[in-house]
């Protein structure tokens, strides 16, 4: 069975490493187990912060429209039942971006809301 050598793909497969590892501090830039090591850890920082970003721009989304209820004079759990209950189904992205940007269409949808509650 002949011989495997790996000279060429280990070194691309380090060069790949290094590269990702571009900017870090110390060693973790220059040294190939340093910087892998910091690498897998990096990717593993980057998948959870791919879901947080989710979550903290729902939370975002949802004081923003609470804020925007409040100044109407419901609350968010009001608003977001009544719109059930009026069978309007609009996102809470696009609800927080009319409660900041385009107030009298904000408040149209809570009173369609509040008169479904009704």
């Amino acid at each position: 069975m002949a011989r495997i050598k790996r000279a060429v793909s280990a070194v691309k497969k380090r060069r790949k490493v290094l590269r990702l590892a571009k900017g870090y501090y110390g060693a973790k830039s220059k040294q190939y187990r340093a910087a892998s090591q910091q690498v897998m850890k990096s990717m593993a920082y980057a998948y959870v912060g791919r879901k947080l970003k989710k979550r903290e721009y729902r939370r975002l989304w949802i004081a923003r429209i609470n804020a925007g209820a409040r100044i109407c004079g419901t609350t968010y759990s009001r608003l977001i039942n009544g719109l059930k209950l009026a069978d309007i189904n609009i996102n809470r992205k696009v609800l927080a971006d009319l409660a900041i940007t385009d107030m009298t269409a904000f408040k149209e949808l809570v009173d369609i809301a509040m008169k479904a509650r009704a």
